[in-house]
């Protein structure tokens, strides 16, 4: 479950080790996260000499949660680990120019089609 202060695996090549959670962008409502939702974190940990450092903040996209999702037509679908890729928030595009990994179908639904196509797999 991917709630407030959980850490996610970033899964880009913005220089990004791991994202902790800060808050959640579009209300306060629901607690628990999923796959789609725009989050605010911190670089929980990084490289030094990349594009983005440790305790920066940033807007994160989530790509995968190892809670499963359940679909329009009755299947579920869930991941090895919860991951995040870290995005510009005025153009919704992702910083980094490569995905590792795959991610949700369901990204597309949401309009997310740049991240879509950088991903190596669309489950």
């Amino acid at each position: 479950m991917v709630q407030l202060l959980s850490v996610l695996v970033c899964a880009d090549n913005t220089g990004a080790k791991s994202l902790r959670i800060i808050g959640k962008l579009g209300g306060t409502r629901n607690d628990i996260l999923s796959v789609g939702d725009i989050i605010s974190c911190v670089v929980h940990r990084g490289s030094s000499q990349a594009q983005i450092k440790t305790h920066e903040k940033v807007k994160a996209i989530v790509i995968r949660t190892k809670k499963e999702i359940k679909r329009a037509d009755g299947s579920y679908i869930r991941f090895g680990d919860n991951a995040a890729v870290i995005i510009d928030i005025k153009s919704k595009e992702p910083k980094g120019t490569a995905i590792f990994g795959p991610v949700a179908r369901e990204l597309r639904d949401k309009g997310f089609l740049k991240l879509v196509s950088l991903a190596d797999e669309v489950l």
